[in-house]
């Protein structure tokens, strides 16, 4: 009875014990499936980031050793997304916006090349060459040279043979002109004053913008065309008068362009700065980073060139500007602006925000201007090629839509005027980018909580809606603003040619002269004959009349002024009666061997 009893007592706590140890292998199991999970999807982020990165270090070496073009197979793309391509062309209006409006714009404007794009031909770049030019029919000065037969003209001379004629071809040669000496003669006066005693007078020096210069208009024009308009650095262009025989000091040429570019500032530029503000429709604008060389240190050491910045400012088609900033702050951005009130075109940079804000109570730098703010679809379809480099759907997706855009808008400015370049937007690019912006938003949501390009790319184009849509207010209006930064460039190639500027008060003069040749090409002008015929008439002119002398108004003005005075490297010039507003207003460049390209 009694161990029966202890039996019975002993089978609770055996029972209890299992439960327990069963209890505990649960949870542990538990506990380790939990840990499994953690770890793999630990794991997946993992391999995420790594691929993140991989894509990422692809694109840097992109970037570094493959050309920056956005190159896109749009063949493949259209295969890739075919009905995508068929539901956009519908949704713009008759199978990719051949409406009646487009079809009229495309005859009126199209060219040869878009006619053979749509046929499946390649677009000719250029004429199918005829053989070898005519060099006859150049009009160029002919030097004839004669080549005689030595054996014949013997024959000839004996008797026995006659010449009858020649058998001609041409070359093209070059003959340089060389540097001359102008010599300045100052007529010497004898005369007899009142007092029966004899005087002494010699006709005064006229004034220049280089006093006591040894340089003379021509000369300084050349200077500064070499290193500002093809890009050459001044050792190389002392090398170059070395060639010729007469050298000169870099550091000379230097202080005569600080000093010519200070000029302008003063004078032209400000002037054309003003008028650009006071009407301009647009202004379109980008920056870029430039070396400055640093001043000397107290204990004489040596230190790294330190960071500025060049702003290009595109007013129309009437001025662009270069101006030079230490730094790249909204401060300077608002004063640079201060006064323009209009669209601006730009790209998403913090610091131009400060141009858009109102006017607070707190603020008394403000200008009370209104601006608005025009975004750039290029930046966005950059970001989008960007991502699809790394693989990503959504993104080539985003490319396909971007590029309709910018084809049918391509096609509605072709030849057409601003008000029916607005209506076709209207009718056929609104749709679409209202199509594009929902899908930009439903792919942002799903995917801004991950880091990466393609969120990069959908985040701008989501918080730039607005501005981005801003080019369909107006036919005048562009989508992008490629000018500003293909004006950019010219800053670019002399960066990588000179490396750095000397100074701050250098980068500013710089930016003048380099204004001036820009604008100068936009309007057909020769740069180097401006800035010389510039330079001799600038002493002369009345400080009221500098905008006569801009480039948007220099041929109306040029010719006003007397050929015979203006063509001698030195003397006086008379100035002319002020040119009336209907000549500003109707002034045309004349063609010259520069001309403007389409985007200049």
């Amino acid at each position: 009875m009694g161990s029966g009893t202890g039996h019975d007592a002993e089978t609770p706590t055996r029972d209890t014990d299992v439960s327990s140890l069963a209890e505990a292998l649960t949870r542990e199991v538990e506990k380790r499936d939990a840990t499994i999970l953690e770890l793999k999807d630990e794991n997946a982020r993992l391999w995420r980031s790594y691929n993140l990165l991989k894509d990422e270090l692809a694109l840097l070496k992109r970037r570094m050793f493959v050309a920056t073009a956005e190159r896109v197979d749009t063949k493949k793309l259209q295969l890739e997304f075919a009905e995508l391509v068929e539901k956009l062309d519908a949704l713009a209006g008759e199978l990719g916006g051949r409406s009646e409006e487009a079809k009229s714009a495309d005859s009126s404007g199209r060219s040869r090349g878009a006619e053979d794009a749509d046929r499946g031909k390649q677009p000719a770049s250029r004429p199918k060459p005829t053989g070898r030019r005519k060099l006859e029919e150049s009009g160029l000065p002919e030097v004839p040279i004669d080549i005689p037969d030595p054996l014949f003209e013997q024959l000839v001379a004996e008797g026995k043979a006659r010449r009858i004629g020649f058998e001609q071809s041409s070359k093209l040669a070059y003959e340089r002109g060389g540097l001359r000496r102008v010599v300045m003669r100052r007529v010497k006066y004898s005369a007899t004053n009142a007092q029966g005693e004899t005087e002494l007078e010699t006709a005064p020096v006229p004034p220049e913008v280089v006093p006591r210069c040894m340089a003379s208009a021509s000369t300084l024009a050349l200077i500064a065309t070499s290193k500002y308009c093809d890009g050459l650095p001044l050792y190389r262009v002392e090398q170059m008068f070395a060639r010729w025989g007469f050298p000169l000091d870099r550091g000379t040429m230097s202080r005569w362009l600080e000093q010519l570019g200070a000029t302008f500032g003063a004078t032209v530029i400000e002037a054309a700065k003003k008028h650009a503000f006071e009407t301009a429709f647009c202004v379109m604008t980008d920056a870029t980073g430039f070396a400055i060389q640093p001043g000397p240190s107290e204990d004489g050491t040596r230190r790294p060139c330190r960071k500025g910045h060049y702003f290009v400012q595109i007013a129309d088609r009437d001025h662009i500007f270069f101006e030079f900033t230490p730094k790249e702050t909204s401060a300077a951005v608002r004063a640079m602006f201060k006064g323009f009130s209009g669209y601006m075109q730009l790209d998403a940079k913090s610091v131009y925000d400060v141009l858009f804000r109102p006017p607070g109570p707190d603020d008394p730098d403000h200008d009370g201007c209104t601006r608005t703010e025009v975004a750039c679809w290029s930046h966005g379809r950059r970001k989008f090629w960007e991502a699809a480099l790394a693989k990503q759907p959504i993104a080539r997706e985003a490319l396909v839509r971007v590029g309709k855009l910018f084809e049918l808008d391509e096609q509605f400015r072709r030849g057409n005027p601003p008000s029916k370049i607005k209506a076709l937007r209207e009718r056929h690019l609104r749709p679409l980018v209202d199509e594009f912006f929902e899908f930009a938003t439903a792919a942002y949501e799903a995917c801004k909580h991950e880091r990466g390009s393609l969120r990069s790319a959908l985040g701008y184009c989501v918080r730039q809606r607005e501005a981005l849509m801003r080019f369909l207010e107006d036919g005048r209006l562009r989508m992008d603003n490629n000018l500003s930064e293909s004006a950019l460039r010219k800053v670019v190639i002399i960066r990588d040619s000179a490396l750095f500027a000397g100074s701050d008060e250098h980068a500013e003069s710089a930016g003048h002269i380099l204004s001036l040749i820009a604008s100068a090409r936009l309007h057909g002008i020769e740069p180097q004959q401006y800035l010389r015929d510039l330079i001799r008439v600038l002493p002369h002119w009345p400080r009221d009349r500098f905008l006569e002398l801009a480039p948007k108004f220099w041929m109306a003005t040029r010719a006003c002024i007397d050929a015979s005075q203006l063509t001698p490297e030195i003397g006086t010039i008379d100035v002319p009666a002020a040119v009336t507003a209907e000549q500003l207003a109707t002034a045309r460049s004349n063609p010259t061997q520069e001309q403007p390209s389409a985007d200049a």
